[in-house]
C-alpha cells in the first residue's frame, strides 16, 4: 500500500508500517498544503493519507476522495508506538474512499 504521512504525524512512524511504501507531504513537496489541495494532489498516488489533524472531516467533504484516510487521535509517538498493532489491523481493513477515526490509546 502506497501511505503518505501529513505533515502533524511523525516521520519515525513509518517504521511501524513495514511492508508498506511510506512518504511525507514535505517529501512530495507539499509542505503547507492545506488538506483539501492535499488530498487531491495524493489520491492519484497514494492509497492511503495518515493524518492527527483531528478537525480534517469537519474542514473536508471527503465523500469525494477515492484515498483512505486514516486520522489519529495523536501524534505522540510513544503512544502510536503502543498502539502499533492496532494501526496496522486498522489500515489492513481499510477500503478506498474509506474514512477511518482511531483512537490510539
Amino acid at each position: 500500500m502506497r501511505i503518505l504521512l501529513d505533515e502533524c504525524v511523525p516521520w519515525p512512524m513509518h517504521k511501524l508500517l513495514t511492508g508498506h511504501e511510506c512518504t511525507t507531504a514535505q517529501k512530495c513537496g507539499w509542505g503547507g498544503i492545506k488538506n483539501g489541495e492535499l488530498l487531491r494532489r495524493a489520491q492519484g498516488q497514494f492509497d492511503l493519507f495518515i493524518t492527527a489533524d483531528q478537525n480534517i472531516r469537519y474542514q473536508q467533504n471527503l465523500a469525494g476522495f477515492n484515498i483512505a484516510i486514516l486520522e489519529l487521535s495523536t501524534n505522540d509517538l510513544r503512544r502510536i508506538r503502543a498502539a502499533a498493532a492496532l494501526i496496522r489491523s486498522t489500515i489492513d481493513a481499510l477500503q478506498p474512499g474509506q474514512f477511518q477515526l482511531l483512537d490510539v490509546p
